[in-house]
């Protein structure tokens, strides 16, 4: 039996002006896995993530959320269905502390009067939530009074990260969550990716890094031009012939096997 993904898109078309952005888009993410998506610059691949977060709206197609039709009219929709991005700015409020940023856009205020009448948010809730997510994600981070601007690299990006896992119920995606780090931190975060996935989350990863695409991801969609052109496995593809395929020398055939990509040749021209 075949599994329903978790989330999809069926023929996503995006234009700006005469530009065309996705070209006939097709993605699916199914459950407990971790979707590689890679392309070259201009492939479309970033536009396809906005709009399956809800950043941008599609001029045609389709977005199914556990095999039914969805319509995002902006990120708090795709939020709403349990869907996180940690974009590569990862959007975090450098001056407050961990707990704040954990719980930013989301805060809980203090029951009764005090948070009715008087607005008072639940401070002691929200550090005592964010360092039990964090601790259940192995992050190790001294106080969750901590400033985030004090933090390396790595952190923020896990603060980041940890903010999805915890209001995520269906997906988180990153885009280039490592981009910016070095190699010690960059591990640290592909772990913290796999201990999200080993939760049942299923994570969308957009990544120019090869080597940490095949380390990590248990599919790797190739994004070309527009559209999708292949579903690629790292346990029966090779990272040259990924390349050949976002590069367009190479193509994937019907039984999954890689060949030389044969060339178009204009109608009327003999062969």
């Amino acid at each position: 039996m075949t599994e329903t993904p978790v989330l999809a898109a069926r023929g996503l078309v995006k234009r700006y002006g005469r530009v065309t952005a996705m070209d006939g888009a097709d993605f699916e993410l199914l459950p407990g896995e971790i979707l590689a998506v890679v392309g070259d610059n201009g492939a479309g691949k970033s536009t396809l993530i906005k709009a399956l977060s809800g950043a941008v709206i599609p001029d045609g197609g389709q977005i199914l959320v556990d095999g039914e039709p969805v319509r995002f009219h902006g990120p708090l929709d795709a939020r709403r269905h349990g869907i996180e991005t940690v974009y590569q700015t990862l959007a975090l409020a450098d001056a407050q502390d961990i707990a704040a940023n954990l719980f930013l856009g989301r805060e809980r205020r203090r029951g009764g009067l005090l948070g009715r009448v008087f607005r008072l948010l639940d401070s002691r809730g929200m550090r005592a939530e964010a360092e039990r997510v964090l601790d259940e994600l192995g992050i190790g981070i001294r106080s969750m009074q901590q400033p985030v601007e004090t933090l390396s690299g790595g952190q923020r990006q896990a603060v980041a990260v940890a903010r999805a896992a915890a209001f995520g119920t269906r997906v988180v995606i990153m885009d280039e969550p490592t981009a910016a780090l070095g190699v010690a931190e960059s591990a640290k975060v592909l772990d913290l990716i796999r201990r999200i996935r080993d939760r049942g989350l299923p994570v969308v990863l957009i990544s120019h890094n090869m080597p940490q695409v095949f380390d990590i991801a248990d599919r790797i969609h190739v994004h070309r031009l527009g559209r999708r052109v292949a579903v690629a496995s790292p346990r029966t593809h090779t990272m040259n012939e990924v390349v050949g395929l976002l590069t367009g020398a190479l193509r994937m055939a019907e039984d999954g096997t890689v060949e030389e990509a044969r060339p178009t040749v204009p109608a009327g021209t003999p062969e």
